[in-house]
């Protein structure tokens, strides 16, 4: 009874991420194109069989590129928010176009995805959680702050992908124009390694087995120096810097967490724990 997860791809050239059960799966944003998905996919050993749905959380184009022609091959349906359609000039079959509102939940099968606000330079961005069986992973990248819904729904994943997009020393000191920069680091921009890492210390539930860290900038950030930063807070959590260039390897989430004594309990011995924490 385990989610599968795997980043197909991670950055500001594309952005597909892969959760699913034994069954069925969901992609959420589809930015890199059909081939390189299904190409990605096939080394992973994922069956684009088990692809139910592709979800989008807004309509810039590393988010969009690849999904009008990953939707109309697989005949895959879209979940998206009217904004979201316009704003991305997306062509796509209307008999694939789900349209959604935020802050609403959709069932694929025996998955529960569940949608809420997040602030972003987009017409109508929202972030994601997947759950299976109690088992929950979120897909909180493309976010100008840890607001109040993120901390909420990031308290309960049991693994998540979570952006962290620029170092404060490097966007400071590189290239970028000043409007870009205060773009990135305003509060509908992205999030630094800096508040990835507060909201991760303060907010990770006992449980988060796994976090792979999303959409790393190529300018402004080190695959090197996040890891270094997280790998000394981690605790029991397996921290993975997610690739722009490679997929990731297939991260099983089985709900278990290590005690201090190391021994692994299932999450639904935890539910009373889990009562008093949310």
């Amino acid at each position: 009874m385990s989610l599968f997860i795997a980043s197909l791809n991670s950055g500001s050239n594309g952005n597909c991420y892969y959760i699913g059960n034994s069954h069925e799966a969901v992609l959420i944003d589809a930015g890199i194109s059909c081939r390189e998905t299904e190409r990605r996919m096939h080394r992973l050993g994922l069956s684009i069989k088990k692809v139910r749905a592709i979800f989008v959380t807004h309509e810039h184009s590393d988010h969009i590129n690849g999904i009008s022609v990953l939707a109309k091959k697989h005949q895959l349906p879209v979940y998206i928010t009217p904004a979201t359609l316009k704003g991305g000039g997306l062509v796509i079959d209307e008999s694939l176009i789900r349209q959604f509102s935020v802050d609403h939940q959709v069932t694929i099968g025996s998955l529960l995805v569940t949608a809420f606000p997040k602030n972003h330079d987009a017409a109508d961005p929202c972030s994601f959680t997947v759950s299976y069986n109690d088992i929950r992973v979120g897909i909180f990248t493309d976010i100008g702050i840890a607001c109040k819904n993120l901390v909420n729904h990031f308290s309960q994943c049991h693994a998540a992908f979570l952006e962290a997009n620029y170092d404060d020393e490097m966007l400071e000191k590189g290239g970028y124009p000043y409007h870009l920069k205060r773009r990135i680091r305003g509060g509908n921009g992205h999030l630094s390694n800096k508040q990835a890492a507060e909201l991760f210390i303060t907010h990770k539930a006992p449980y988060l087995s796994h976090l792979l860290l999303s959409h790393l900038s190529k300018n402004n950030n080190d695959p090197s120096l996040v890891q270094q930063l997280f790998d000394a807070c981690c605790g029991d959590t397996q921290i993975i810097v997610a690739s722009r260039f490679v997929e990731s390897a297939v991260y099983q989430i089985d709900g278990t967490i290590k005690t201090p004594g190391s021994r692994l309990k299932k999450v639904e011995e935890l539910k009373g724990l889990q009562t008093s924490l949310f």
